[in-house]
């Protein structure tokens, strides 16, 4: 059994079409069918139904795909930590990072960039939810995000700062000079807020219903990039966790008077996964930010 001959059953599993699997593989259909055979003749079993007309997976098939997927995990695991062991003079690093998080991570990003030339950094914003679906499939090293209201079984999520949620506007905005806001203050006022499925609105939809209230939403953008943009240049007010203005100079937090306020920033992993190497040393440097130094103090 080759791990080529496991990739073609699990991309011909995926499709059901050899035709559409030989051309994405970029290999022919005869060679893809051939492979397929001797994998089938090896197993002593059959795998796909063929037809004129359809492919489908056989009882032995079903069973096979999960294996045939473990399988190919472990053998880039393999590779990942030999690669590992070569003092991190090449490789890749794949992170996860909510939108909130880009302003912690500038410091961090640029230190390792130096000191590790020859890793090369793949950076992925998403909500939170998505990124935990990428790390489930691996597709991630490690996730950077808020703690989740309800814990993930399978992922291990370990504290890196304390932060809460404030009321975001420019600093000469009729607010500014308060030291909270509650409810009835920010309903005066025009709101720009975070889309659903960004861990900030997850938040906020414990406190308030913007769908059915008096709440004066002038727009909601799935990007705190593009939020934060907007607020700075308008009179409109927002949501967010303190450390999304991290150097927005224009901009102020003033803290949101609701219970339990608290928000973790957290890096996530899978349970049970190797952590590479170079994730270990990203790791490390980011706990060891002046980014994170300040937000770790900031609370306390």
């Amino acid at each position: 059994m080759e791990i080529r001959q496991l990739k073609y059953f699990i991309k011909t599993a995926e499709t059901l079409n050899f035709s559409e699997t030989a051309r994405s593989l970029y290999i022919t259909q005869s060679t893809l069918s051939q492979q397929i055979k001797h994998l089938e003749e090896e197993l002593g079993c059959q795998l796909f139904i063929r037809d004129s007309h359809s492919v489908t997976l056989t009882e032995y098939g079903e069973r096979m795909l999960p294996l045939a997927k473990q399988t190919l995990l472990d053998a880039e695991s393999c590779k990942t930590q030999i690669r590992d062991l070569n003092n991190m003079a090449t490789g890749t690093l794949e992170i996860g990072a909510t939108f909130s998080f880009s302003p912690v991570l500038r410091e961090t990003v640029k230190n390792f960039i130096a000191e590790y030339p020859g890793i090369r950094l793949n950076i992925t914003n998403r909500s939170m939810e998505e990124l935990m679906e990428m790390l489930r499939r691996r597709e991630v090293d490690f996730v950077l995000a808020f703690k989740p209201n309800v814990p993930y079984e399978d992922i291990d999520s370990e504290i890196l700062f304390e932060d809460r949620l404030s009321v975001i506007m420019r600093k000469d905005h009729p607010l500014a000079q308060s030291n909270t806001l509650g409810m009835e203050e920010i309903r005066r006022h025009r709101l720009a807020i975070p889309a659903k499925g960004l861990q900030a609105r997850n938040m906020i939809d414990k406190y308030f219903d913007f769908m059915n209230s008096s709440f004066m939403v002038s727009l909601e953008v799935n990007s705190v990039y593009n939020l934060l943009e907007v607020v700075e240049s308008s009179s409109l007010i927002t949501i967010l966790s303190d450390a999304t203005i991290k150097d927005r100079q224009k901009l102020t937090a003033i803290p949101l008077a609701v219970p339990d306020n608290q928000m973790q920033g957290c890096v996530h992993t899978l349970k049970k996964q190797y952590r590479k190497r170079s994730a270990e040393a990203f790791i490390r440097m980011l706990k060891e930010s002046l980014a994170l130094i300040e937000l770790s103090g900031k609370w306390a």
